[in-house]
């Protein structure tokens, strides 16, 4: 494992209980950070933060709720210190589903989670940041912003937000040393196939030229650079981990 420093560094990660945004925290603690899980499962959230040891702490909070978040934000920085870093992890994917029979409700409440709740967690987080001239946010995105997923036309149509979201953020916080970045992973092995369908999982599967799913540990090694002071230039971009699914 590469050695990349963030002593110091205090980071936020929604969705941190568990799949991708735990292997980040991991990674985070062991690169010198103090980390704060965000989830709304408050018993994954106790199991997480015993799992990671010293150095983790947790706030049970939705992150569609917007006063939640900022009593969260303000709990976190009196406790433990100055938010630095933030990934936006938590998310869900939905009904498998054509767009004609897509319930509405549940169109609704993917976009709610997915990006207005990256909307809220990020106008939560930047002012601090702003005032310290200073911070470092990956939003998580996925393939399916980039290319549409079948059936999944809410989930890709949020995901693809998060993108437009995080380019348009970047450039705006970019003269504040602000580092605002998308990755977009193929599918993971998280508990999110668990709310697929086996038809639907091999038709990613088959799609991605490795050959096989992404390793947890493999996103977080992107997020910790991307969260480091060594991404000092590289803002409002996207940063593809598909195996070589979407080559741009």
């Amino acid at each position: 494992m590469n050695n990349i420093d963030l002593n110091g560094q205090v980071a936020v990660i929604t969705g941190g209980a568990q799949g991708l945004g735990f292997a980040m925290a991991h990674r985070f603690l062991a690169s010198g950070a103090k980390v704060s899980l965000w989830d709304r499962d408050a018993v994954a959230l106790d199991k997480a933060v015993v799992a990671l040891g010293a150095g983790a702490s947790s706030k049970t909070v939705d992150i569609t709720d917007l006063p939640g978040l900022t009593q969260a934000h303000a709990e976190v920085e009196t406790e433990v210190g100055r938010v630095s870093i933030l990934v936006n992890s938590a998310g869900i994917a939905g009904n498998n589903a054509s767009l004609e029979d897509y319930d509405p409700d549940e169109w609704r409440k993917v976009v709610e989670i997915n990006l207005n709740g990256t909307f809220y967690v990020n106008k939560v987080v930047i002012p601090s940041m702003k005032a310290a001239n200073y911070g470092r946010i990956v939003n998580i995105s996925s393939v399916a912003g980039k290319e549409g997923n079948p059936n999944l036309s809410a989930y890709s149509a949020a995901k693809a937000g998060v993108i437009g979201l995080t380019k348009s953020l970047g450039k705006e916080l970019a003269k504040y040393d602000i580092a605002v970045n998308a990755i977009t992973p193929a599918t993971a092995k998280t508990r999110i196939l668990e709310t697929l369908t086996e038809e639907f999982i091999n038709y990613m599967l088959v799609r991605i030229p490795r050959g096989r799913f992404l390793e947890v540990d493999e996103a977080a090694a992107m997020a910790a650079w991307l969260v480091s002071k060594d991404n000092s230039f590289t803002t409002a971009s996207v940063f593809d981990l598909s195996g070589g699914r979407t080559t741009y």
